[in-house]
């Protein structure tokens, strides 16, 4: 089968971690991407929620280790010159299934071939091959650019820094209960969190280790402002996050939107409108969608309720939403594998 030439690129991306609405976890990941011709190749499978091997949460010796494999510098790991290059985000052990392919080279350049789901150490090409997917043909000196720069150590190291930074995150408010409850969460799915009311005093270099700030309600403006003076005297950019009410999964998901540093045309998920009883949803590749509608009752308890599962194709979509479900103030989390946007209800 020839393969066509294509471009070779690597851009950060994000798995979205959160407490889902039946109470479940989804672990938080920061990984590299691999760009096909300008465009995530994890978008051309479809709905599939995985992660590259070069992850940020991976020890530097193993993260060096998938990159020389990638360039055909070790062993390949599966059988046929098989390599790994999407796997589970929970646990990354191939018995919950992988997207392999065959990496070979061809003079100078590299192809990669035989795209498969695999979930042993065999696999059936014709059963379980992406038929429609590759081969592609990357010039060898760009492949070898863009991975190879990642072989430096002191670049390895500083990148898995960078993706622990971005998972730690600042809570500042009142309500003691409901911070230690979302720090708890947060870090039941990867992401740091310290509580504090102010940050005045905090070193420059400890602040240099948040991505987000998160606000809650109470929080009066003057103490927002000194927080945010306190991040600029450090010169430290980080994403502000106004908490819509005191549910834990809704904070959740919002701090995760605020630690999405992807180029918007690289998500899956680009647009949520909630108004009228609908939901506005824009996304850019074939993937499946979730919507859940959070409130809290006349007793201050949340009501979390999944009011949309399914695949949408690309463009935008209205979907109409339980009246049960939205009825009073209430807010709208749109989950994709990638991106989570936050809505409130508006009427």
């Amino acid at each position: 089968m020839s393969a066509e030439y294509a471009t070779f690129g690597l851009a950060p991306a994000m798995r979205a971690g959160g407490v889902l609405a039946n109470g479940d976890y989804q672990v938080h990941r920061d990984f590299l991407d691999f760009i096909v011709d300008g465009r995530p190749l994890l978008y051309q499978l479809s709905d599939l929620d995985a992660v590259s091997p070069l992850a940020s949460d991976v020890p530097p010796a193993i993260f060096t280790a998938q990159v020389r494999g990638l360039l055909l510098e070790a062993d390949a790991p599966l059988e046929g010159g098989r390599y790994v290059i999407y796997g589970c985000p929970e646990c990354a052990d191939l018995a919950c299934g992988a997207v392999t392919a065959a990496i070979e080279r061809d003079g100078d350049d590299y192809v990669w071939r035989d795209f498969a789901w695999q979930t042993a150490a065999q696999v059936d090409l014709e059963l379980n091959g992406y038929h429609g997917i590759g081969p592609f043909r990357f010039p060898g000196a760009e492949y070898r650019e863009a991975l190879g720069s990642l072989l430096d150590t002191a670049e390895t190291a500083e990148s898995v820094e960078q993706g622990a930074a971005r998972r730690r995150v600042l809570l500042i408010g009142a309500r003691v209960a409901v911070l230690a409850k979302l720090a708890a969460a947060l870090r039941t799915i990867g992401i740091g969190a310290d509580i504090t009311r102010e940050a005045t005093d905090v070193p420059a270099d400890e602040l240099r280790g948040y991505g987000a700030v998160a606000f809650g309600r109470t929080t009066g403006e003057e103490e927002r402002a000194a927080v945010r003076r306190s991040f600029e005297h450090a010169g430290v950019e980080v994403a502000y996050v106004d908490g819509l009410a005191p549910i834990v999964p809704l904070l959740v998901a919002q701090i995760e939107h605020a630690l999405d540093r992807s180029p918007l045309e690289r998500r899956r998920l680009t647009r949520l409108v909630a108004a009228d009883g609908e939901a506005g949803i824009e996304v850019t590749s074939t993937c499946r969608v979730h919507l859940t509608a959070y409130r809290q009752d006349r007793l201050s308890r949340t009501q979390a309720q999944e009011v949309f599962d399914g695949i949408l194709e690309p463009g935008r979509h209205r979907i109409a939403l339980d009246a049960k479900a939205v009825k009073g103030e209430s807010f709208i989390v749109a989950r994709t594998s990638g991106t989570v946007l936050v809505e409130p209800m508006a009427r």
